[in-house]
């Protein structure tokens, strides 16, 4: 279906969401994925797709309180949803059952 399917960064997103708890927001998943991939990449990409990712319902976001440390600006703060575990559940489970059905070969250089 439409709207199920996770992209490589959306999937990112979700595990890095779910791994900070509750202390993810878009600086700090954006800085959780550069230490974990070494990707560069920007936080106007996450918020992209964490836009995109609460429209398909797999997380939810609230507003924090203001702090003087960031100028009186609050920080939206993501959490996953239900759905948005089970579909995370449902990747894994499919990456791994494709990755048991490869022979146990040795591979040559070609």
């Amino acid at each position: 279906m439409k709207g199920e399917h996770l992209g490589e960064l959306e999937e990112l997103v979700l595990l890095t969401i779910g791994s900070l708890y509750q202390e993810a927001y878009a600086v700090a998943i954006l800085e959780e994925i550069k230490k974990n991939t070494n990707r560069k990449m920007d936080v106007t990409a996450i918020h992209s797709v964490l836009r995109r990712l609460e429209k398909k319902g797999y997380t939810k976001s609230e507003m924090g309180g203001a702090t003087a440390e960031r100028g009186g600006r609050r920080k939206r703060y993501f959490v996953l949803t239900q759905i948005g575990r089970k579909v995370l559940d449902d990747t894994m489970e499919l990456r791994v059952s494709l990755y048991n059905k490869m022979p146990k070969l040795a591979f040559a250089g070609i």
